[in-house]
């Protein structure tokens, strides 16, 4: 795979009042994800070519994909692959791409979720509203120690514009 080919589609910047080491731990470890990301546990082997997967609360595989840059606590690289059937034979492969950077008393938090191929802004919709959930969640959990309580569910036209792909949904 060749990551020059991939264009951001999303860009997400959040400011957090924590340490990079507290950023990095919150998105790379089960026990901490679970408490910002709605109960789903990141697991990541943390070198290039580890595996990056996300668990639902029951422990059905969800996300899957490899960290394709590893620098701890400045930046995570991974393929970022929900398991819907046939969503990546249509869609592609997603790259999503963590840059964590001290602002001050903070840090910068920015979420880049590049494609090797257009998509539409439907199909985008999706984590046009899920980035913010997750990362406005995650943010409340290291400044309160308490996570957001949002009502997620995919957009009705993300979900329309794979029912016409003929992409399976749940």
């Amino acid at each position: 795979m060749n990551i020059q080919n991939f264009k951001p589609a999303i860009v997400y910047a959040i400011y957090i009042a924590a340490t990079p080491e507290k950023v990095w731990e919150a998105l790379t470890t089960a026990e901490f994800s679970r408490r910002y990301f709605f109960g789903n546990a990141v697991e990541v082997d943390l070198r290039v070519g580890g595996a990056y997967i996300v668990r639902t609360p029951d422990g059905a595989l969800h996300i899957s994909g490899e960290v394709i840059e590893c620098d701890p606590p400045n930046k995570l690289t991974i393929t970022f692959n929900v398991n819907w059937p046939g969503l990546t034979e249509k869609l592609g492969p997603t790259l999503v791409t963590y840059e964590i950077e001290p602002a001050g008393d903070a840090v910068k938090l920015t979420l880049i979720q590049s494609h090797d191929r257009p998509l539409s802004d439907d199909i985008l919709s999706g984590g046009r509203a899920g980035w913010p959930a997750i990362l406005s969640s995650l943010k409340s959990v290291l400044e309160t120690g308490t996570p957001l309580v949002i009502k997620m569910a995919p957009p009705e036209r993300m979900l329309a514009a794979l029912k016409e792909m003929g992409i399976k949904t749940p």
